[in-house]
């Protein structure tokens, strides 16, 4: 339990962007957005993910945070720019001065994927040399072998991408689906519970 409220939302791994702009709001304003912005003291937001990755951001300048939460499908369409996006439109952010936390997520070794996802990487133009491996067929043990995607630095590069200095980004490297006190979908289902990954301004 968090000793604090903190908005979240119904996450679809979209890349809608909510701009939080008073302390309460109900389930139906939160439905269907992956992020969420605010310049609110003392409202924490949040990304609830079980494997998927945290992405917090602060703009120490503008007094300006986000909580992104990104899957798989969320990176490669860029749902991190989209929150930069409307970070820049509507609060006047320098992508240069924000700081970035990625958060606990599924690790490259542990998240395994179809040729077919690793393809939808190289089309959205990733640089697959540095975040995708193919490990041959495998031992016969879970998630060896075949193709895999590191998540955590295809989501540092895209924060580069956007305009983020590398010394402002810091991972926390934990793997979800090894750690047995962070919920994992992929180790215990998709109905498991959610880890919180929040953020608030004093």
């Amino acid at each position: 339990m968090l000793p604090y409220p903190v908005i979240q939302g119904h996450q679809v791994h979209g890349t809608r962007v909510a701009i939080i702009d008073r302390p309460w709001m109900t389930r139906e304003e939160l439905e269907g957005y992956d992020a969420f912005i605010t310049n609110l003291p003392g409202v924490a937001i949040g990304a609830r993910t079980a494997d998927c990755v945290p992405i917090l951001l602060y703009d120490p300048v503008r007094r300006v945070i986000a909580a992104v939460h990104s899957g798989w499908k969320g990176t490669v369409l860029r749902v991190s720019h989209g929150a930069i996006d409307m970070m820049e439109e509507v609060f006047g952010t320098a992508p240069e001065d924000l700081q970035a936390v990625i958060g606990p997520c599924i690790g490259p070794d542990s998240f395994q994927v179809g040729e077919e996802v690793a393809e939808k990487f190289k089309d959205a133009s990733f640089p697959m040399p540095q975040i995708w491996t193919f490990q041959g067929p495998g031992d016969g043990t879970p998630m060896s072998g075949g193709h895999h995607i590191d998540l955590v630095k295809a989501n540092a590069w895209l924060l580069q991408e956007r305009g983020l200095r590398e010394e402002n980004i810091r991972v926390d490297a934990i793997d979800t689906y090894q750690d047995p006190s962070f919920f994992s979908a992929r180790r215990e289902g998709v109905q498991c519970g959610r880890n919180i990954n929040a953020i608030k301004l004093l």
